[in-house]
């Protein structure tokens, strides 16, 4: 037997493969460069100007909520709608265009323009969740179920590339503007000085749309399934209310799914603590701002071969034994964090986030599409991401709950790792070969393709 290609042993060895790992690379500078390192900094110190900067802080906070609701309330209906209508991609474009258009737009920003900041970031939020979770939808119906776990990872590989380049490149004329003919030097107005931030805003708006293109050209649309009790013509959105209410009434059917959400709520959130709390972290110790940066892109470039490398452990132990080790991992980075006291022992802790990172977060998301019947991978994916979306939450209320009563971050690092035990003792009560067969037999018993719809340029 011949032994398969580099490509296919990365998940990408079909156009549309890559056409949709593209996806990730496109998205990916909007979390990098305006979610986590640019953003968050100019708008407490310049849109919030004027303003003590917790109450900025508090605004921006704030802010990742108000988004976090609207697409915990909009994802599991157009997700529905989308899988009826045959919409994903298109519910992908109106998403990608917002939020493009909103981070161009942050190229507007000036001093004290909080609330111009405050509700352009709700958009770019919203635009990027809300695309991602009809990108998502899309995996079990372009990945065979042998090579869902690799084409995951693969995703998330050139996430990590794509978001890793931009940034780099963000933060060096940000850094050094007049290497790129930037106005530098003292004397600078206020538009001279803020404009190697808002130019890397437009940057993010450009890469976007571009590096979404190969996936509107070369990823086709999933045909539209109806269930049995449905007709064709419907209205989507009554049709898409009935499927939400019906799929409450049979979560049971899906049980191994269910639970499997449920372990992902749990130790994502702890996951997520530590992406969100690790830099305050390390600035309450004393470490750099600019070793704070340079971990961020450590993270990026250290997760590009270790998402690749998740991806072909899963093929050999299976994707639950290797989320099994990744929470591991994030057990002993919590341990190692305790002892964090300097600037190399955070980059230590960035390369092994990086190792894990990726990977674990990639293998969740195919685990959980090789259990759920594709015809309802958007409906599906839609509560995906409320779980996706809600994590973080508990966990840095518990981080806070931990500093308040021992007066110590270092302990508060610690209750972290509660995160990763009970998602992991959840994670075990998951039998995913009786999930799988559940997601087969659901899918045999609805009607048959409808005719793809006639071409379009999104398709």
């Amino acid at each position: 037997m011949p032994r398969p290609s580099l490509l296919a042993r990365l998940g990408l060895d079909r156009p549309e493969l890559r056409a949709w790992a593209m996806y990730d690379w496109a998205t990916s500078s909007v979390q990098t460069t305006v979610m986590v390192a640019v953003f968050p900094i100019y708008f407490v110190k310049v849109a919030g100007a004027g303003i003590p900067e917790s109450g900025a802080t508090q605004r921006l906070a704030l802010v990742n909520s108000v988004a976090l609701i609207i697409i915990a309330g909009l994802s599991p209906v157009l997700g529905a709608v989308s899988d009826y209508a045959a919409a994903k991609k298109r519910f992908i474009a109106a998403f990608m265009v917002m939020g493009a258009a909103a981070t161009g737009g942050l190229a507007l920003v000036h001093t004290g323009d909080l609330g111009l900041a405050s509700w352009l970031f709700v958009l770019v939020l919203v635009g990027a969740a809300g695309s991602f979770v009809f990108y998502e939808a899309l995996l079990p119906h372009i990945a065979r179920p042998e090579e869902i776990d690799r084409v995951s990872t693969a995703g998330y590989a050139f996430g990590y590339i794509g978001g890793g380049l931009l940034l780099a490149l963000n933060l060096a004329w940000i850094q050094k503007p007049a290497w790129f003919g930037l106005p530098a030097g003292p004397g600078l107005t206020e538009a001279q000085a803020t404009l190697p931030a808002r130019l890397a805003f437009l940057s993010v708006a450009a890469w976007w749309v571009l590096f979404s293109l190969p996936l509107f050209r070369r990823v086709p649309e999933p045909p539209a399934r109806i269930e049995p009790d449905e007709r064709r013509g419907e209205n989507p959105v009554a049709v898409a209310f009935n499927r939400l209410t019906e799929t409450f009434h049979e979560l049971r059917g899906y049980r191994q799914a269910f639970v499997m959400l449920l372990a992902f709520l749990i130790y994502n959130d702890g996951i997520q603590t530590i992406i969100k709390m690790a830099t305050a972290y390390g600035t309450e110790i004393g470490i750099g701002q600019s070793a704070l940066i340079g971990a961020i892109l450590l993270v990026q470039f250290v997760g590009i071969p270790c998402s690749f490398l998740f991806g072909a452990l899963a093929g050999r132990i299976g994707a639950k034994q290797a989320l099994f080790l990744g929470l591991l991992a994030y057990t002993a980075i919590s341990v190692l964090g305790y002892y964090m006291r300097t600037a190399a022992h955070f980059y230590i802790l960035a390369g092994l986030v990086g190792m894990v990172q990726g990977g674990t977060q990639a293998l969740s998301r195919s685990l959980f599409a090789s259990m759920i019947p594709p015809h309802k991978s958007g409906e599906f994916f839609g509560f995906f991401s409320i779980f996706e979306k809600f994590a973080g939450i508990f966990g840095p209320l518990i981080f806070a709950g931990a500093i308040a009563a021992s007066g110590s971050s270092r302990n508060a690092i610690l209750s972290v790792i509660a995160f990763f035990a009970v998602g992991a003792g959840l994670l075990a009560l998951v039998n995913v070969e009786e999930g799988q067969r559940a997601a087969r037999e659901a899918e045999a018993q609805v009607a048959p393709p409808l005719a793809p719809p006639p071409a379009s340029p999104l398709r």
